[in-house]
């Protein structure tokens, strides 16, 4: 049985950050948002690919980033693997450190976005509402919700870490679409197919949003 779900409980409703900075005061750059936006020659955003594990996130998030590059932007690409390796090596995969995990990564976005860069991030995000919050912290049309729709039996089928055959057999617990839910995107600002599509045609769908819609020139 599936975890797949359109409205299933988050557990961010029950975790609280706490604020331990109230001694902290910001301090203004010198060099301000807007400036460092005006040298990109680019408009700066997150694109954030979300799906299932085996879906193509990484893959074709990776492949835009090569496009963006080609294209002269000034780009960055988040990988959910690459950053478990370091900035949150402490976290596991319980619906709690999962909350986190895309907490701190959403913060670490809205630093590359505020200098001026497109981002990537691929990460299951399994949670609407942690997706939600991330949108939330950027400014209207800076987060670009990609959603990386491939059937889970086709994942499976991929496989490509093994994870699938873990999960199913027990050895791996809270696995997402297996034992822990994946909530679907509600209205993602890009849909993407890789069962259908060549990853070099699902980077360039993404690339093409980004030119129809005024982030960067073609």
């Amino acid at each position: 049985m599936s975890s797949l779900s359109k409205t299933s409980a988050s557990p961010y409703q029950d975790i609280e950050v706490e604020d331990k900075s109230s001694d902290v005061v910001w301090h203004n750059a010198s060099v301000s948002h807007e400036q460092r936006v005006a040298a990109q020659g680019h408009k700066p955003a997150v694109l954030w690919f979300t799906g299932l594990s085996g879906s193509g996130k990484s893959t074709v998030a990776n492949a835009v980033d090569k496009l963006l590059y080609d294209l002269g932007c000034k780009t960055y690409l988040l990988d959910g693997d690459n950053v478990r390796h370091g900035l949150n090596g402490d976290l596991g995969f319980s619906d709690k450190d999962r909350v986190e995990n895309i907490r701190r990564i959403g913060e670490v976005s809205k630093l590359f976005v505020d200098a001026g860069l497109l981002v990537s991030t691929a990460f299951i995000s399994p949670f609407i509402a942690d997706r939600d919050l991330v949108r939330k912290q950027l400014a209207d049309k800076q987060f670009i919700e990609v959603f990386i729709d491939t059937p889970l039996e086709v994942c499976e089928e991929r496989d490509p870490k093994g994870l699938y055959k873990k999960a199913r057999a027990g050895e791996i617990k809270n696995f997402t679409g297996i034992d822990s839910a994946y909530e679907l995107p509600k209205l993602p600002e890009i849909h993407v197919k890789t069962a259908e599509k060549s990853i070099k045609a699902c980077a360039e769908q993404v690339v093409n949003y980004l030119i129809v819609n005024g982030y960067i020139n073609s």
